[in-house]
């Protein structure tokens, strides 16, 4: 797959790279799968609300905070 990733504009090709980073920090494939689902039932209208972002960086991970190193 990363070979076709050449064919595409350098801005498309980080787009793609960004999101894969984000999705793979996510511990289960469930968890992955859910907010896939998630992000793309937002954008159909082409309008985000305040409260889909935030239920979205939820179900990222972004909002759990940091977790303490042991």
């Amino acid at each position: 797959m990363k070979f076709l990733l050449k064919f595409l504009s350098a801005e498309k090709r980080a787009m793609i790279l960004l999101g894969q980073e984000i999705v793979s920090c996510l511990d289960t494939k469930a968890e992955r799968e859910a907010a896939l689902a998630f992000g793309i039932e937002m954008l159909k209208d082409g309008k985000v609300t305040v409260p889909e972002w935030s239920q979205f960086g939820s179900k990222l991970g972004i909002l759990r905070g940091r977790t303490k190193k042991q």
